[in-house]
C-alpha cells in the first residue's frame, strides 16, 4: 500500500458534508453579531447544562436531571447552528476537507489549545486560592475538573463559531454573474 494515496471520499463523508453544508439556518449565522450571539448561548446553555448535572450528581435533586433535559434541546440547536457556520470544519474528517480548511482547522486548534492553557492555569490557582480561603478543595475538585474537560472538548467549536467568515450574500452573487453576461 502507498503511503502517498489520499483515502476515498465515502458516502458517509459525502452525506455529512452535505449536512454541515445545508442553507436553511444560514440567517442565523450569516454575520459575526449573530455568530457571537450563538457562541454566547452556547457557553450559557452549557454552562447550565453543567450546573444541572453536577447538581443532580452532587445534591441529588431530581429537578436538576428535567432542567438538564431542558437544556438539551436548545443546547443540541445552537451546536448545529455553529457547525453550520463553520460548514462542518470540526465535524468532517480531515480527508474531506480541502488544503484551505485543513489550515484553518489547525488554526482552530492551536488558538483553542492556547486559550486552554491558560483556562487551566485560572481553575489551578482559583482552586488554590479557594483552598487557602478556608473552602474544601476536596469538594471543588470534581466539580472544577468536569467543567474544564468540558470546555476542552468544546473550545475548539466555539472558537471556530467565532473565527468563521461571514458568507457572501446571495444577491451579491448572482449580481456577479449578471453582470458578466452583458459584456
Amino acid at each position: 500500500m502507498k503511503t502517498d494515496e489520499q483515502p476515498t471520499i465515502t458516502g458517509y463523508d459525502r452525506r455529512m458534508y452535505a449536512i454541515m453544508n445545508r442553507r436553511e439556518g444560514a440567517a442565523l449565522h450569516a454575520t459575526a453579531a449573530r455568530r457571537r450571539a450563538v457562541v454566547g448561548t452556547h457557553i450559557v446553555l452549557t454552562a447550565a447544562g453543567i450546573a444541572c448535572w453536577l447538581y443532580s450528581v452532587l445534591g441529588d435533586d431530581r429537578w436538576a436531571t428535567f432542567g438538564l433535559i431542558g437544556v438539551l434541546l436548545p443546547w443540541c440547536v445552537a451546536t448545529g447552528v455553529i457547525n453550520g457556520a463553520t460548514r462542518g470544519l470540526l465535524e468532517l474528517r480531515v480527508h474531506a476537507l480541502d488544503e484551505r480548511q485543513r489550515a484553518e482547522k489547525d488554526r482552530v486548534a492551536a488558538r483553542a489549545q492556547h486559550v486552554m492553557m491558560w483556562l487551566l492555569l485560572a481553575a489551578a490557582v482559583g482552586t488554590g486560592l479557594a483552598g487557602f480561603a478556608g473552602v474544601e478543595i476536596e469538594g471543588l475538585i470534581f466539580p472544577v475538573l468536569f467543567s474544564v474537560f468540558v470546555v476542552h472538548w468544546l473550545m475548539p467549536l466555539w472558537l471556530a463559531g467565532l473565527m468563521a467568515a461571514d458568507d457572501l450574500p446571495e444577491d451579491d452573487l448572482s449580481e456577479d454573474d449578471t453582470s458578466d453576461e452583458g459584456v
